[in-house]
């Protein structure tokens, strides 16, 4: 064999022997995973402060924002990259009101390129689309696109991190205040709790649930073109749970020596979402572990009644009014969660209303309502509302209304 041949086999079989290393040292890393995931079904059942070892911790179902398991819930911490959810829901709060579209082109600048921490260098100058972004941000946690993303939206970063301190204020987030739009800051005036997390997620997961799309993602790719020419660039989730954990569809995961490692995770079972908040676990796999603790924990003791088939109402008459009577409609869909492990199965619905209206009526007011009811305790009520308006008849009307029933 000549030395060309042996040159050429020798790289051929150290390919091999480091594609097959690679696959090797795969395996162990799944195993772990399982491992982690194994220990934490296995303490489900503990509601105490040991269910999970990191120093803050909270539960809370999504679709009422009721708080399941909590620990240490309103410390102020450092959140790290969580703090993009704030920054992600001031995107969608743009992309709603229409200031802001998917395919309008963002403009990387000298600022944003200097980001340090999780990246997916940006070049100064380079142009990418809001929804690249988007995936830059909630799959690779790049601070250089959320940064570019501010200025786009707010002018500067230091004005849309005035806007993210006005929106928290909002939602009743008290012990929140942001210093920058990425959370790679150390700084002591960057804080939020446990439960200011939760509930800006929530916010962020049922009123723009295309973001679950997004942090369900495992694996993506970006085209950088700048002037260097055109080249692809992997972005991959750095929230495991995505892999390890049945159900999981996001959220954020954030981490720096100075706030240790943050997790908001979200996951979905049987038409039930969690959201699974921990801060300041000692390493990756413990938040992992402490999340995944929590959200089965959750599982275990939450199931959702919702009123899937609500009853026809009736049309009321109206007293004196421009018409007959006027139609009815339900404020909204009923829902009670049951946190007690306990399964409802039989569900009595009372519902209230009066004989007749006398108008003028308004639509919206408030007609009757639904009580609903289980093994003779309330589970909640629902309203119900008059569906159009109708005004008070006038004298003309009143006349009118006798001639034809004189011709009867």
């Amino acid at each position: 064999m000549s030395g060309k041949w042996k040159k050429r086999g020798c790289s051929l079989l150290l390919m091999i022997s480091l594609t097959a290393g690679s696959a090797v040292q795969a395996a162990p890393v799944l195993y772990q995973e399982n491992e982690i995931l194994q220990t934490a079904e296995q303490g489900n059942t503990d509601n105490g402060q040991t269910l999970i070892s990191a120093p803050s911790g909270l539960l809370m179902e999504a679709q009422t924002g009721t708080v399941i398991f909590e620990k240490d819930a309103d410390t102020r911490r450092s959140p790290a990259s969580v703090t993009k959810i704030m920054t992600l829901l001031l995107i969608f709060d743009s992309l709603e009101k229409g200031t802001l579209k998917m395919e309008d082109l963002v403009t990387t600048s000298a600022h944003a390129k200097s980001m340090g921490g999780s990246q997916v260098f940006l070049e100064e100058g380079e142009t990418q689309n809001v929804e690249t972004m988007i995936k830059c941000i909630v799959i690779a946690s790049g601070n250089d696109a959320s940064v570019a993303m501010a200025e786009h939206l707010a002018g500067s970063e230091e004005e849309f991190v005035r806007q993210m301190n006005e929106r928290a204020a909002g939602l009743g987030m008290e012990n929140t205040h942001f210093v920058d739009c990425c959370g790679l800051t150390d700084s002591a005036d960057h804080y939020t709790t446990a439960r200011d997390i939760a509930v800006m997620s929530r916010e962020l997961i049922t009123k723009y649930p295309k973001i679950l799309e997004y942090s369900s993602i495992w694996m993506d790719t970006m085209t950088h073109v700048t002037r260097q020419g055109t080249s692809e660039f992997g972005l991959t989730n750095t929230n495991k749970l995505l892999r390890a954990f049945d159900g999981c569809v996001g959220l954020k995961t954030g981490s720096t020596s100075f706030a240790k490692f943050c997790l908001s995770a979200v996951a979905v079972r049987n038409g039930i979402t969690l959201i699974s908040v921990v801060m300041t676990a000692d390493d990756s796999k413990s938040r992992m572990k402490d999340a995944a603790a929590m959200l089965n924990y959750g599982f275990s003791k939450c199931s959702l009644y919702v009123d899937e088939t609500p009853e026809t109402l009736p049309e009321l008459p109206v007293k004196s009014g421009m018409e007959d009577t006027v139609s009815l409609e339900y404020e909204g869909q009923f829902q009670y969660l049951s946190t007690d492990g306990t399964t409802l199965t039989e569900v009595k619905k009372e519902r209230n209303l009066p004989e007749t209206l006398q108008a003028p009526v308004k639509k919206g007011e408030t007609a009757g309502e639904v009580i609903y009811l289980a093994e003779g305790r309330e589970l909640g009520r629902i309203r119900i509302l008059i569906a159009k308006s109708v005004e008070k008849a006038t004298y003309g009307h009143c006349l009118k209304k006798m001639w034809k029933k004189a011709l009867l």
